[in-house]
């Protein structure tokens, strides 16, 4: 575990955390340093800067004192927040300050300044994603596969404007596309700026009781969706139960919902649940083994649709897929995310990803409509300008 040393006990201790660098000290600690210029003087030349925070689950976190990348953490004390990577790497931050949140609005001074739409790029254009739907289509027809997710990552390039600019963007999500879980998270010494409205559950626990709500099937209303949506969502229903089952008491496993219909701004979807009761001996590390990657952003079977995507996708996806949310390790709750309808900076860029779940009865040209449709409304809203000040939305 990486540790925070000297963690502040109040706010002005908290703002000079937020002024610092961390350097690799003995064992392996982050040990926090001033950064370069900043000292007694330093702080009265520059201006006041937003310390870490995460707005998530309804909640305000401040003060980090531990970051780690050992899921067995979260099986220990203290409320953390959570990002793993689809590709697996995992970042988990404790917080020393849990209080209700505020609205955004609260914690962003000004509007959230967007790029130009049209400044947007794709890691696949739509001749390259229709290409890969007819490889994938290829793949079930030989038997390797029945079902697999394919994304692209949309990027642009922006300046790093600190927790400002998080806090903005996430209250421009906050009023144009509300989401049941979303999250606001700028925590630099983690490398954390993500900025999420998923519409989707990966895992809730209470205790024993964890929980999955897999999403298959999208379109702008009920009547666009079709017989294929149904058959993939049972499809991947099977597999989270086959993923749960695996950490689940003997009979454990049921399905109190399936291909329930939810309206989400600007689209629906098909969404059932999954519930387990899981074994006494069953931590976080056991429970994302057997899980992750979320079975509806990877496909069926889980491991071939790993290889099929690793050679077909030219961009790590980074937390797009992957798992965003909390959890209080103490109270034994916690909520996780699937990291769609995320924004996330990192390498100077802003990024956002889409995808479709691509099947035999897949018409390539849909399926690139489908990740299109996801995108937009989310896109217009990351894109925005403010005119005189006032959002454009």
């Amino acid at each position: 575990m990486i540790r925070v040393e000297g963690t502040p006990q109040d706010s002005s201790d908290r703002d000079s955390q937020s002024r610092s660098r961390v350097v690799l000290g003995r064992a392996g600690r982050f040990v926090p340093q001033p950064a370069a210029g900043v000292g007694t003087e330093g702080r009265r030349r520059h201006p006041r800067r937003m310390p870490s925070f995460a707005v998530v689950g309804g909640r305000l976190a401040t003060g980090v004192t531990d970051v780690t990348d050992d899921l067995a953490a979260l099986d220990g004390s203290g409320f953390w927040i959570v990002v793993v990577d689809f590709e697996g790497a995992a970042r988990c931050v404790r917080f020393a300050d849990v209080r209700p949140a505020p609205p955004l609005a609260a914690l962003a001074s000004r509007p959230w300044h967007g790029p130009a739409r049209v400044a947007w790029t794709s890691s696949l254009d739509r001749a390259g994603y229709i290409d890969r739907v007819g490889r994938i289509r290829a793949e079930i027809a030989a038997g390797e596969v029945y079902q697999v997710n394919l994304c692209r990552v949309l990027s642009v390039p922006v300046a790093d404007d600190g927790a400002e600019g998080i806090a903005a963007l996430g209250m421009a999500l906050a009023r144009g596309n509300p989401a049941p879980y979303a999250a606001v998270m700028y925590v630099p010494e983690a490398d954390v700026r993500v900025v999420s409205a998923s519409p989707e559950l990966f895992l809730s626990r209470r205790a024993d009781v964890v929980r999955s709500g897999p999403i298959k099937g999208t379109g702008r209303v009920a009547s666009d969706l079709r017989a294929k949506d149904v058959a993939e969502n049972i499809m991947i229903v099977d597999l989270v139960r086959n993923d749960l089952g695996r950490v689940a008491r003997l009979g454990g496993v049921s399905v109190p919902a399936l291909c329930a219909v939810e309206a989400h701004p600007g689209l629906v979807h098909l969404v059932s649940t999954v519930e387990a009761r899981l074994r006494p001996d069953v931590g976080w590390p056991e429970l994302f083994a057997a899980s992750f990657p979320p079975g509806s952003v990877s496909g069926a079977p889980k491991s071939s649709a790993l290889r099929i995507i690793a050679e077909l996708e030219s961009t790590p996806r980074g937390p797009y897929c992957g798992a965003v949310g909390w959890v209080d390790a103490g109270r034994g709750l916690g909520e996780l995310a699937v990291g769609i309808r995320t924004f996330w900076f990192a390498a100077g860029c802003l990024h956002f990803g889409t995808g479709a779940g691509i099947t035999w009865g897949s018409d390539p040209e849909m399926e690139w409509r489908e990740t299109e449709l996801k995108a937009e409304r989310l896109l217009g809203i990351g894109s925005v300008t403010p005119v005189n000040g006032v959002s454009g939305m």
